[in-house]
């Protein structure tokens, strides 16, 4: 028995609707996370993304492994809505995935409304203050 305590990737495996965001995290399926979020059919992990600005396809390499079960990705870029370079959106595209960026407010509400609709939706979700 080790005396460490063992850190491991934050996943929730299932899909939950986000319930509440801001303070740098999220609240879902009566958890909270500090930090960003990729929705994905698998489930809700945690994101490294903090900077719209800075997303390239690396980040995105979760969501293309799961191409074939998402129809629409929502990208939140945090406070305020920020566009995706065309060669990301290019790239997603290829794989058959729709892009749609927004604030992540907007982002968390759409996510929410797709995912009662039963939709192929996923979500990237830049966390807020």
């Amino acid at each position: 028995m080790s005396g460490g305590i063992e850190m491991r990737e934050a996943h929730f495996p299932g899909k939950a609707p986000i319930e509440a965001y801001g303070n740098g995290g999220f609240r879902f399926a009566d958890m909270s996370h500090r930090g960003s979020l990729l929705c994905l059919p698998s489930g809700i992990h945690g994101w490294k993304a903090t900077d719209a600005r800075s997303l390239d396809l690396g980040d995105f390499q979760s969501v293309l492994a799961e191409a074939e079960e998402i129809d629409i990705l929502l990208v939140g870029t945090g406070r305020d809505l920020l566009h995706l370079p065309q060669g990301l959106r290019d790239a997603l595209r290829e794989k058959g995935i729709a892009v749609e960026t927004m604030a992540t407010g907007a982002a968390v509400r759409t996510y929410n409304v797709l995912l009662a609709e039963e939709r192929a939706v996923a979500a990237a979700l830049i966390a807020v203050d």
